[in-house]
């Protein structure tokens, strides 16, 4: 692989509405966005979990009916490339390779990715078995071949579905295939939660922010311990002057540099997920509220992690009572913020 990288200054892109007349520049105004003094009855609180251990039955048992089907799309999983040598940006179309996944079909045997995927199933949930190592490993054999074979593992292609292609596909999805299964396994399996919380400090707050500044768009507050919500999209001043405004609402805050985060797995690496919002609502209950543009594979996955948190808060009794939800069309907000405070 070859990478050009190109060294641009900076001043190239300075607009002119930064500069007077004179030529002289001046530096974009910024906001302060702080905590209000005297808001303290705004303040939110939630457990700085680390993470949340989870312990299942000695039996593992899936009830297929509630599993959802995961679609793996060709068009996004690419099984062939052409490769050229590149100097100064220039390609040789003269010695283009071609590399072909179906001329190495031992690399994709069913049997072997069968045992790759209980290997990394195995890793996600180590530590959460009581039985006999061996048990689990034999019983996750059973239920990965089971799940491969099942039409919950959907190729909407059917000439993706030859036999070869199809392992192919599966192969290069390894990663999505185990966290989908293991989630599964995992909610219809589950015997305890328990958070691991942080050490030096077990539960934060919106009054514990520091100070920070900057130059995007900010609309101020009433109803949140923050001064500021920044808007970085017609979509959030929408938001923010809902949540001012609806008789649901107590207290809200964005999710902007208060270290509150979940971790989650996607493509094999643990990641860290922001939830855009902490409301608290009239009836006593904290909402965690994402707001998307669209759905996809990874969005499911986040909220699937955000889910099991609340469900591990509430499992504790220690925090009052939490809920989530995640919005994609922003007229449904009202209804929303309803549904949670009436519930």
């Amino acid at each position: 692989e070859y990478v050009n990288v190109f060294g641009v200054p900076l001043s190239i892109f300075e607009r002119a509405d930064q500069f007077d007349g004179e030529g002289t520049r001046h530096p974009k105004s910024s906001t302060l966005i702080e905590v209000v003094p005297g808001r303290g009855e705004l303040e939110i609180t939630w457990p700085n979990v680390l993470r949340i251990e989870t312990v299942t039955k000695p039996t593992l048992t899936i009830d297929w009916s509630e599993v959802e089907p995961l679609r793996l799309d060709p068009a996004t999983i690419p099984i062939s490339a052409e490769i050229a040598p590149a100097l100064g940006g220039a390609v040789d179309c003269s010695k283009v390779e071609k590399i072909d996944l179906s001329q190495i079909p031992d690399s994709f045997r069913i049997q072997r990715l069968t045992f790759i995927a209980v290997r990394k199933a195995f890793e996600a949930m180590r530590g959460r078995f009581k039985g006999n190592r061996d048990v689990l490993a034999f019983q996750l054999v059973r239920l990965t071949e089971e799940f491969l074979k099942s039409d919950k593992l959907v190729i909407p292609s059917d000439f993706h579905n030859e036999p070869l292609r199809r392992r192919i596909l599966i192969g290069l999805s390894i990663d999505r295939i185990v966290q989908h299964l293991v989630r599964f396994l995992t909610e219809q399996n589950l015997e305890k939660l328990e958070l691991i919380y942080d050490e030096e400090k077990d539960i934060r707050s919106t009054g514990e922010m520091p100070p920070w500044h900057t130059t995007k768009k900010c609309q101020p507050t009433n109803r949140s311990q923050i001064s500021h919500v920044v808007v970085d999209s017609p979509w959030e001043a929408y938001a923010a002057g809902v949540l001012e405004k609806s008789p649901h609402v107590v207290a809200y805050a964005k999710n902007d540099h208060l270290r509150f985060y979940i971790q989650y797995m996607w493509n094999g690496a643990t990641r860290r997920y922001i939830p855009d919002y902490l409301i608290r609502l009239t009836n006593g209950k904290t909402l965690l509220l994402e707001v998307k543009g669209r759905d996809s594979d990874e969005v499911r996955m986040k909220f699937s992690a955000l889910r099991h948190w609340v469900e591990a808060v509430n499992a504790s009794g220690r925090h009052g009572k939490w809920a989530c939800d995640i919005l994609y069309d922003p007229a449904r907000m009202h209804d929303v913020l309803a549904k949670h405070a009436e519930s």
